[in-house]
């Protein structure tokens, strides 16, 4: 293949990460002369390391429940509040999505059974969405392997040093080491 005139004009660049980081750095220096603060190193650095998780469980997500990783976020969210149900504002708040987006995303929700819409109590404009039965179940079947993939995620995208701090954030459960073997997390 012929180099076209503009790519010769241009300097190389090294191959980058997900997180635009050189390939195989973890980020900037982590010395004073840095031009970022530590907090925004390490902000990078977890932002890239949940794009990297996200990106591993969008598959999964897929073929073990049959529906799109963003509606997945959905029923997560709603496993985990009082009596499995929220206003659709604030879900669109929680996960930081646009009203719109989380409507066709209910919509889908709804046609596939896992979740019921209905008006919230003296407020005909607020709607309320709860997970059904159905995704009850289907979230029990599916949870496990799914947290164990986030476990293999992180020890795939972090070092080993910092895997440990990446744990933390987690609930102690059975986890995964670096080479995908179950261990104990220590409490």
């Amino acid at each position: 293949m012929a180099d076209s005139p503009a790519s010769a004009d241009q300097p190389e660049r090294e191959p980058t990460s997900d997180a635009g980081l050189p390939a195989g750095d973890t980020g900037p220096p982590t010395g004073a002369d840095g031009l970022l603060p530590a907090e925004l190193r390490a902000w990078m650095r977890l932002l890239a390391a949940a794009g990297a998780i996200e990106q591993s469980l969008r598959s999964r997500v897929k073929d073990a429940m049959g529906i799109s990783h963003d509606e997945f976020l959905v029923l997560c969210l709603l496993a985990e509040q009082p009596g499995s149900s929220l206003r659709m504002t604030r879900i669109a708040e929680l996960l930081g999505r646009p009203k719109t987006r989380l409507t066709y995303q209910v919509a889908c929700l709804q046609h596939a059974g896992l979740i019921s819409k209905h008006s919230t109590c003296g407020d005909r404009r607020g709607i309320e969405v709860k997970l059904t039965d159905k995704a009850r179940r289907l979230l029990s079947e599916s949870s496990r392997p799914l947290a164990d993939a986030v476990s293999q995620a992180i020890a795939q995208t972090a070092c080993a040093h910092r895997y440990s701090q990446l744990l933390d954030l987690l609930p102690v459960t059975p986890a995964l080491d670096t080479e995908g073997h179950g261990t104990e997390k220590p409490e």
